[in-house]
């Protein structure tokens, strides 16, 4: 058969070739300066006949004949369609599509043309967003932008992620500021990916326009709207997909389980415990027993049109998760739905408005900590089944207190949280004088949080800190309520002077407040003597059990001047004066400001001929920021505490005063500088753009350690705020990309981002000169620290040196307490001849030295591909998943075991004596280094000959594998995943993993 195709397909291109035998000649050159056009594609529409111009514009086309259509393109430069009328010499000109350099940017009260932007301002696009389908929008950032690292919390559905923009600048609140179509937003959790336009970063000192909280950092979400004179639009888009875990855990069977156990015991003077090892096989693998292959579905639909004067949207959205550890019971769905209208009037008046509601419900199961179930699955005994023989679950005793059956906790829990969020945005401007405008705006969200936990009456073994009492189920339940609004009002002037001086010029002032109340109610489910809920389920024995509000307010004014002459010598200014209810009356007011300029010099005679330079601009800018993020009126002294009192000899619990208070606390400032260049080469197939910044960061609000007779350690204390501390970030950002028409039927892209990164603290002051964080297995001290001359949150513990082969080497080591042939050796840093806490050192740190994007795509014919890559390396992760007690599994790490002289010179001996193994050294840290494949889709897009028939605009069908491969050497679930904190991020306590997750997906529209 495929003999019978081959000359089948010769002779039709035998016949095509005898009736297309004519040629034609021609010269493609820039219509800008009449240079020619070294790569321009020149194609016989309708068909694969093509060539590409040489070195001095000339092509030669062959198979063509009169009243044929030739398509020439060349990257940067918009398309020509010509038809021949002649076969003679044509000439054919093409013009820069300056689409890109002229698209127009969000920048905070305005917009700019991304050629006249002089901050470090980085666009994720629509497109973008589609091709990656992140359940949350954050996850669209990881990899795209320089300068942006996104980890998640936990991979469970509907957990957050943590976002930083250039580093850790603070010990607090690290967040960057999140607008969505200028209203502020704080969980994204509720936002529908596919209802998003663009996505700016704000990334340097220009952030400033925002005042306070910009000090980390601005992202600006814009959603979609319809446009004006448009017909009517159906989008739909839908995809459903399996998810499963990409790694697990090494632990031992059964078998290796009972003979570490008895060797343990036997080094421990203790008699073996197993004596049918043969017999045990390899039993309970906890891990299979908890982990599962979920479904995830998602659905959306977005109406959008317009007419000469207005245009609207509407758009819906539900996606519903499972989770790969506890499924159903590890649910998150979420609704929204999003209604945008805008309106001209007169030519001179515009409103706009835009509502958002959103509902989602979360499940959740214990995990991230000590006695959480994936905790529970590695550490459980493999040699205890999950039912006994009358069909209840097993007990795990002997395994230390936190250490229980983890599918008799998935049986027992019963978590939720329930989100509704209505976010609405109001605006209208009003243009006269040719060259004035005003604007207001007027943005609100309201979110009630109802939270439930339900545990009832459970006995998990002897002992376990998770024990329900047998005659009472614990019943929880929280109503939080967050409202908060943003009122801003601005003026702007923008005018071209003598064809050559070009002015914007803004002046406005912005309002915010934000509230809210706490409540939490606790009850019980009384049980009768047959162990029976009792018709009077639930007895609260508090309507107002931890009860509180918060109420925070910001007046800012704000002034920004953006200058250009002749459209390439650029400037801009900022100047903004916020003021905070965080602070006391002398301190309450903060003034920041930000300078930026640039210099377009390919606009330059000079530079106007290169050949291969298209665009390239310098730019610079430096600035000081703001931040206020702490708790509410921690400048004085509130009764929010808890307090004994002795009245007649009863003890009274009454109230005292709470956190202590520092009436001198003050704006945490940031002054931060970036320099760099934007560029394009080779008719704007290459973009590059370099950036080198520094942040320093100096008053940071902290709440250092504080002597216990100042109270700070009391019931509902807490030690005062202070402004103590100084932290430097600084790095290289480097982006580029390279895009390419091959031919009309093939084009491709490449780009990579990479981000090189230096943390340093230069200042702590307080009782102490390092503030402490973190938690490594149980009654250690804690494992991070911040500290002068050092990288924010890094480890401090004992550096290792092998293991103690003979007693002669322990005999002649410093004194190490309860140390034996086969211990852990450490180094004495100090010399002196003893193992303390004096010899504790730096052991590793969690933030990354280098990360690193890469995205690759391309089209064929109807066929897409894309690939999306993101890097870290430099980190480290603590290993803190292994309870170490003497019967709780163990990780095949300790089948390298040292059995005696020579035999491991890295993994110590089994024992149940005592011994510092446990201690927090360097034999726990481990390199978190990663390369993770995040996406990976192949689609397909039906052609407009085959839907024609059917009134279908398009149809896409793809498959796509989200999290495909990770390559890393950390033991653990996942190198990704942390707390996020500043001081305490990075320490694996069984992280729940980020699913690997298959899709597909139908888009279509009308």
């Amino acid at each position: 058969m495929k003999y019978v195709i081959f000359i089948f397909s010769f002779i039709c291109i035998s016949f095509t070739t005898v009736g297309q035998n004519s040629t034609v000649v021609g010269n493609v050159i820039d219509a800008t300066n009449n240079q020619p056009l070294l790569g321009a594609t020149i194609i016989q529409k309708g068909t694969q006949n093509g060539v590409t111009s040489d070195f001095d514009g000339n092509f030669t086309l062959e198979g063509v004949s009169i009243n044929d259509i030739i398509i020439i393109s060349y990257v940067g430069f918009q398309d020509a369609e010509i038809k021949l009328t002649t076969l003679n010499s044509i000439s054919v000109t093409l013009k820069i599509d300056t689409a890109t350099l002229d698209e127009v940017i969000v920048v905070g009260y305005g917009t700019q043309r991304k050629k006249e932007i002089t901050g470090a301002v980085a666009v994720i696009s629509a497109e973008t967003i589609k091709e990656l389908k992140p359940v949350r929008i954050e996850q669209a950032l990881q990899g795209q932008v320089a300068g942006v690292q996104v980890t998640p919390a936990s991979g469970a559905p509907g957990s957050g992620v943590d976002i930083k923009i250039r580093g850790i600048s603070t010990n607090g609140d690290n967040k960057p500021l999140i607008l969505l179509d200028g209203n502020v937003i704080e969980d994204l959790s509720v936002i529908n990916p596919a209802d998003i336009e663009s996505i700016n970063v704000l990334k340097d000192a220009t952030a400033g326009i925002y005042g306070v909280r910009a000090a980390n950092g601005v992202i600006l979400i814009t959603t979609k709207n319809g446009s004006y004179e448009s017909d009517l639009k159906l989008d739909v888009k839908s995809y459903y997909g399996v998810q499963e875990t990409t790694n697990q855990i090494s632990v031992l069977n059964a078998t290796e389980y009972a003979l570490l156990v008895n060797e343990a015991r036997t080094n421990g003077g203790q008699s073996p415990l197993f004596t049918n090892i043969g017999d045990l096989g390899e039993g309970t693998n906890w891990q299979e027993e908890v982990f599962e292959s979920p479904p995830i579905y998602n659905a959306d639909l977005t109406l959008s049109g317009g007419t000469k004067n207005s245009r609207s949207s509407f758009g819906m959205s539900y996606l519903s998760q499972d989770g790969i550890v506890g499924g159903d019971k590890a649910n998150f769905n979420r609704f929204t739905t999003r209604i945008s209208h805008d309106r001209k009037i007169l030519k001179k008046i515009e409103f706009n408005s835009s509502i958002i509601y959103s509902g989602t419900v979360r499940k959740t199961i214990s995990e991230n900590a000590i006695g959480s179930v994936l905790y529970n699955a590695v550490n459980n005994a493999p040699t205890f089944s999950v039912l006994d023989e009358n069909g209840s679950f097993t007990l795990a005793d002997g395994l230390g207190n936190e250490v229980i059956n983890p599918l008799a906790q998935l049986d027992n829990t019963n978590n939720k949280t329930r989100v509704r969020k209505l976010s609405g945005a109001f605006s209208a401007n009003y243009s006269f004088l040719e060259n004035f405008k005003v604007e207001s705006r007027i943005q609100a969200n309201y979110a009630e949080v109802i939270g439930y936990n339900y545990s009832p009456v459970a006995f998990y073994g002897a002992g376990k800190v998770f024990n329900i009492s047998q005659n009472s189920d614990v019943v929880n339940e929280t109503a939080n309520i967050f409202r908060d609004y943003t009122f801003d009002a601005f003026a702007n002037y923008k005018n071209t002077l003598n064809e050559v001086h070009n002015v914007d010029v803004t002046l406005g002032t912005s309002i915010f407040q934000t509230t809210g109340r706490f409540v939490t109610l606790t009850g019980i489910n009384v049980r009768g003597k047959d162990n029976r809920v009792s018709s009077a389920a639930t007895i609260f024995d508090s309507r107002d059990n931890g009860s509180g509000t918060f109420d925070s307010r910001l007046l800012s004014y704000f002034a920004r001047l953006q200058y250009d002459y002749q459209g390439k010598y650029l400037f801009s200014a900022i100047l903004r004066r916020d003021g905070s209810t965080k602070f006391g009356p002398e301190n309450k007011f903060g003034n920041f400001y930000a300078f930026s300029g640039g210099w377009i010099l390919s606009e330059e005679n000079l530079l106007q001929q290169s050949k291969n330079i298209s665009f390239l601009k310098l730019r610079a800018s430096y600035g000081k920021l703001g931040n206020d993020r702490i708790g509410d009126f921690r400048f004085e002294s509130s009764l929010n505490g808890e307090g004994a009192y002795v009245f007649d000899d009863d003890l009274i619990i009454g109230s005292a005063i709470g956190g202590l208070s520092n009436p001198t606390i003050k704006w945490e400032n940031q002054f931060t500088f970036d320099v760099g260049f934007d560029a394009k080469f080779f008719d704007n197939k290459l973009d590059l753009t370099v950036d080198y910044f520094n942040k320093r960061t100096e008053d940071l609000l902290l709440q250092p350690q504080v002597s216990g007779i100042l109270g700070g350690a009391a019931p509902g204390s807490s030690s005062p705020v202070v402004n103590a501390g100084t932290i430097v970030n600084k790095g290289l950002e480097f982006s580029l990309g390279y895009r390419n028409t091959v031919s009309e039927n093939f084009k491709y892209n490449l780009s990579v981002n990479t981000t090189l990164l230096d943390n340093e603290v230069t200042e702590v002051n307080g009782e102490n000169t390092f503030i402490a964080g973190g938690t490594f297995g149980i009654g250690q001290e804690p494992p991070s620290r911040m500290e002068v001359g050092q990288t924010i949150g890094y480890f401090r513990g004992y550096k290792t040196n092998g293991i103690f082969q003979t007693q002669d080497e322990v005999d002649n080591h410093a004194l190490q307490t309860n140390a034996s042939p086969g211990d852990i050796r450490f180094v004495d840093i100090n010399g002196d001849g003893v193992i303390n806490d004096d010899d504790k050192t730096n052991i590793g740190d969690p933030i990354a030295d280098v990360t690193f994007g890469l995205n690759i795509g391309f089209t064929y014919k109807n066929f897409d591909f894309i690939a999306y890559t993101f890097a870290s390396i430099g980190n480290d992760v603590v290993r803190d998943y292994q309870r170490n007690q003497q019967l709780t599994n163990n990780s095949i790490l300790s089948l390298d075991r040292w059995t005696g002289a020579g035999t491991s010179n890295e993994v110590p001996r089994v024992t149940t004596g005592a011994t510092q193994n446990t201690q927090f050294s360097d034999f726990y840290v481990e390199d978190g280094s990663f390369a993770r494949i995040q996406n990976v889709t192949l689609g397909y897009t039906f052609s407009d000959s085959f839907l024609s028939s059917y009134q279908v605009d398009s149809v896409r069908l793809y498959a796509s594998v989200n999290n495909l491969y990770t390559f890393t050497n950390y033991s653990g679930y996942d190198p990704t995943t942390t707390s996020g904190a500043p001081i305490g991020g990075g320490i694996d306590i069984g992280y729940y993993p980020s699913p690997r997750t298959y899709l597909f997906g139908l888009n279509f529209n009308f």
